[in-house]
């Protein structure tokens, strides 16, 4: 069982890319309903603003330290000495590798049309032994009953053996959560991964993921669409790691 750690309501699990993946891979075979999400700082300090999210969210069952603040903070609250983050698109990769060795089969649940397009490419030229189990894109919009009991009903039967979903924080999440024990397989909430993976969106360097700039990078390509997000849930989290640190308040509320 992973040991799991609660950093500002978020029960986190406490793990690495080679284990969270072979779990996830487990899970694959036996169609197991499964959650799975790479939880950064926006989703953490959602998690906290919100006591509905906070309760959907811990009801995933792997939320991975996605993010280098959230790793730095695990570490300095709890002397875990984690060496890296679980970046959900990295994470994605690890699993995607696996799944292509045992010729898994692979759902694509969110996103637009024309990214799943893309997708579709990238699954043929680098992971040629995964089928495609079937194609969903966004909505945008909460699925009626009717839709959602069809949705569910089109992804069991595709006998697919991983969920990708793709639907940005927290929607992605809210899914997941509301899906266990529906869908027979793993759900992995994936983010921005179907972006990375189809080009729309660039990877930062190296050094500047290792030094938890990664969002800095991100800002700059997209400043119109993250600049309010990255200065309210980066501040907010830098004032909760400090009021925690100093004993004002405590780590696990």
């Amino acid at each position: 069982m992973i040991l799991k750690k609660q950093l500002f309501t978020v029960n986190y699990s406490i793990t690495n890319y080679t284990e969270a993946s072979d779990i996830i891979i487990e899970k694959a075979l036996s169609h197991s309903s499964f959650g799975v999400t790479a939880l950064a700082v926006h989703g953490l300090i959602e998690a906290v603003n919100s006591r509905s999210f906070k309760k959907e969210v811990n009801h995933i069952d792997m939320i991975v330290p996605d993010g280098q603040p959230i790793r730095w903070a695990l570490n300095s609250f709890y002397k875990l000495q984690l060496k890296d983050r679980v970046a959900g698109p990295i994470l994605t990769k690890y699993v995607l590798a696996k799944a292509d060795e045992k010729s898994l089969s692979i759902y694509l649940y969110g996103s637009i049309p024309t990214t799943l397009e893309k997708m579709k490419n990238v699954f043929a030229k680098h992971y040629p032994r995964i089928t495609i189990a079937g194609i969903h894109a966004d909505r945008f919009r909460d699925a009626t009953k009717e839709e959602d009991s069809a949705d569910i009903k089109k992804i069991n039967e595709s006998g697919a053996h991983i969920v990708l979903v793709g639907r940005g924080c927290p929607r992605q999440e809210k899914w997941v959560a509301s899906h266990l024990g529906q869908i027979h397989a793993p759900m992995m909430a994936v983010g921005a991964a179907f972006d990375f993976f189809a080009g729309n969106i660039k990877h930062a360097p190296k050094w500047m993921q290792n030094a938890g700039l990664e969002w800095f990078y991100r800002l700059i390509q997209d400043p119109k669409k993250l600049w309010k997000r990255y200065l309210s849930t980066n501040l907010y989290f830098l004032y909760l790691f400090i009021l925690c640190k100093f004993g004002v308040r405590k780590v696990e509320f």
